[in-house]
């Protein structure tokens, strides 16, 4: 089992069980428990869990969104391919909202080398962008969450209802066609609602796993959505109702 896909197990199985053994993680990966103390060992810096004798319990709260350090490892090479696909469907001269995430933050590096005018809602995707020639960056402001770094609150919000853009990027922490889009940080909410309407085209990037998964926070519903990019690991059956409200869905 590859590193990435051994932490995801080990945080599933965190989120499920809340406390976990070394032998137990081992067995179930199939690696050695030196290799899993390492992994618990790094998940602890990442604030995921807290280390025990012979194991670790969960720092994880119920919905709570998995540390931004976590989730960069996590489906990384489907992020680079969604990413690539959404920024073919930016045209050069275009104005976009980019949303804060993992996702968008490689929708960013993509975008870095195009000409455009781009306003990142998280300083990742700031940072990202920020030494590309062609570039005209316009960084909306607010108060910073820990770890994601995304804009919130009113000087975000206002500098977005100042704007009409192109097209806004949206992240997804979770995606159903009951729920529609989703947040786990009720803070983030307003910020892209605020993107949504201050755009002309709305599209969504997630990888599969986002299907399974709702948030705290109601962003809004499917029908909102123009595009969707994802990944092949997408549920079919999901796929087809999204397509059926009237967005168009690339699966890369």
């Amino acid at each position: 089992m590859e590193s990435a896909e051994r932490v995801l197990a080990i945080i599933e199985r965190l989120r499920a069980a809340e406390r976990v053994t070394v032998a137990d993680l081992a067995a179930q990966t199939g690696c050695s428990e030196m290799t899993i103390r390492r992994d618990l060992d790094q998940l602890a810096e990442d604030g995921v869990l807290r280390r025990v004798r012979g194991g670790a319990v969960s720092l994880l709260l119920r919905g709570e969104a998995t540390p931004f350090a976590v989730r960069l490892r996590e489906s990384a090479e489907a992020k680079r391919r969604i990413a690539g696909r959404a920024g073919a469907m930016v045209a050069d001269g275009e104005s976009v909202v980019l949303d804060g995430g993992t996702t968008t933050l490689e929708v960013a590096r993509v975008l870095a080398r195009r000409r455009l005018t781009v306003v990142p809602l998280d300083l990742h995707a700031a940072n990202a962008l920020s030494g590309a020639p062609q570039v005209t960056l316009l960084v909306p402001g607010g108060r910073t969450l820990p770890g994601s770094l995304s804009f919130t609150g009113h000087l975000a919000e206002t500098s977005l209802r100042a704007l009409r853009v192109d097209t806004v990027v949206l992240g997804v922490c979770g995606l159903s066609p009951r729920h529609g889009v989703t947040a786990h940080d009720l803070a983030e909410v307003p910020v892209k609602q605020a993107a949504i309407a201050a755009a002309q085209r709305v599209v969504a990037v997630c990888d599969g796993a986002k299907f399974g998964r709702t948030g705290l926070g109601h962003v809004c519903p499917v029908t909102a959505l123009d595009a969707l990019v994802t990944d092949r690991t997408a549920p079919a059956a999901a796929v087809a109702e999204i397509e059926a409200a009237g967005v168009t869905v690339h699966r890369v």
